[in-house]
Parts: C-alpha cells; sequence; structure tokens
C-alpha cells in the first residue's frame, strides 16, 4: 500500500453529508492536501474498493491510505464493511479510523476485534474535530510507518 505521506486517497465514509464535509474541512484546516474522497455509505465503499459501479478506474480510484469509517449507516454499515476489509488480503493493510456518535463499550470491543485501527467517537463540536484530525494527522501522515506493497 502506498502510505498517507505520499498523498494517497483518504476515505471519509459517512451517511451524514454535513458530517463528511465537516471531516474534510477539518482535514483541510490541519493541511492535509491528499486526495479526499467522500463516500456515503459500505455500500459505495466496497464498489470503491473494488472498482465497481461509477469506480471502476483504479487509476482515478486508487487505493486509500486511509479509511475514516462511520458504523451506523443504511445498505451496509460500518461493522459489515471493516469486517470484509480485514478479512480480504488485498484490503486489510489499509488503516481504518472508526469515527462514529457510538460511545458504546460493546461497538468499541466489536470494532476492534474485527481489526480497526483506532476507535474515536465524534467530539460535539468543530473545535473538537479540529483537535482530533490534528492528533491523526500526526500520528497517521507524520509518525507512523505503514507497510508498503
Amino acid at each position: 500500500m502506498v502510505g498517507v505521506k505520499t498523498r494517497s486517497p483518504i476515505l471519509v465514509v459517512d451517511d451524514d453529508g454535513e458530517d463528511r464535509d465537516f471531516i474534510e474541512q477539518a482535514l483541510r484546516k490541519n493541511g492535509i492536501e491528499n486526495p479526499i474522497f467522500q463516500l456515503e455509505d459500505g455500500k459505495e465503499l466496497l464498489n470503491y474498493l473494488t472498482h465497481q459501479g461509477k469506480y471502476l478506474t483504479p487509476d482515478s480510484f486508487p487505493k486509500p491510505g486511509l479509511i475514516f469509517l462511520d458504523l451506523n449507516m443504511p445498505r451496509m454499515d460500518g461493522r459489515a464493511i471493516l469486517r470484509h476489509i480485514k478479512t480480504d488480503g488485498l484490503l486489510k493493510k489499509i488503516p481504518v479510523v472508526v469515527l462514529t456518535t457510538s460511545r458504546e463499550r460493546e461497538d468499541i470491543l466489536e470494532t476492534y476485534n474485527m481489526g480497526a485501527n483506532i476507535f474515536f467517537s465524534k467530539p460535539n463540536d468543530f473545535n473538537g474535530l479540529l483537535n482530533l484530525m490534528e492528533t491523526t494527522k500526526k500520528y497517521w501522515l507524520e509518525m507512523a510507518e505503514l507497510p508498503v506493497e
């Protein structure tokens, strides 16, 4: 996998368009220049990752370096797509940041057991989201050494 440091795409997967926009804005305000794709649910993410539907061209929709994933979405929720990603030999190395409104211990345990790289509850305001994205940037884009294929 090409790492996030080399400007591979970041995917923001959430059924709430306003939340997707806020996440992208917070990433941009923290100086992240990677391409960002906003996806509505796990089914659309699956289409992106497997180059189905409108995501047919791998050159236009390369493997992401980081995925922000909400849990509660229609069609295919975050748990189902996380399970798919982390059991697929070609996809399992992609870092997945669960970013959801849930604070349930069961959700935290379940997503880590399925292979989530980290679990964050969505902050209550934009400043909290800015701080969370700053921390995420420092860890995933500046400090972490990611596998390269």
